[in-house]
């Protein structure tokens, strides 16, 4: 019986330190870690959802573009609202752009993989440059469009598009940013 009994609190004994030691050490690390993932996670959704936001508002900028001032069919105020609407895409876009390189870092140096953390440093920066430039209205949508949606395809796209347009994607990211890099900032 006094076998049995020391069996016993041994067994208890070691149940408790264990779950002590489990509890002070490896749970909050753990929990750090989990933290920490969540925050990586959260800034990669929030870097896919402002290059959409980026694709979206030039698409509308692309689109909706101002009527000449001959034109009848449009009123001073309907004009003076359009020119806010078409101002409030520009500040999305700035905004986009702003929040992309000033946390390039969090988002950036999450993948695992050196190109795969090159790319979005490199379409941050272009993209804010594009956007500070002074080039064209039309000049800039473009280049923004052929920066964003390469990186948006592959970073946040259908994992067969993602393969089937690698190579294209590759190619088009890079002449674009040869583009952005040697042409001047004035036009």
């Amino acid at each position: 019986m006094p076998d049995t009994l020391w069996i016993i609190i041994v067994a208890a004994v070691t149940a408790v330190v264990t779950t002590t030691a489990t509890g002070l050490i490896v749970v909050p690390r753990l929990e750090a870690r989990k933290k920490r993932l969540g925050e990586v996670h959260t800034a990669r959704d929030t870097f896919g959802a402002h290059m959409l936001r980026i694709i979206t508002a030039c698409g509308q900028l692309q689109t909706i573009q101002l009527p000449p001032d001959e034109d009848p069919e449009w009123t001073p105020v309907m004009r003076e609202r359009l020119a806010g609407e078409r101002e409030r895409w520009w500040q999305q876009i700035d905004d986009a752009t702003r929040w992309l390189i000033d946390n390039v870092a969090s988002y950036a140096g999450s993948w695992p993989m050196r190109h795969l953390v090159e790319m979005p440093v490199t379409y941050a920066h272009h993209a804010r440059m594009v956007v500070l430039s002074e080039r064209a209205e039309a000049t800039k949508l473009e280049l923004l469009l052929e920066l964003t949606v390469p990186v948006q395809r592959q970073y946040f796209g259908w994992l067969l598009s993602r393969v089937r347009h690698i190579v294209a994607d590759n190619r088009a990211f890079a002449a674009t940013i040869a583009r952005t890099s040697g042409e001047s900032t004035v036009q």
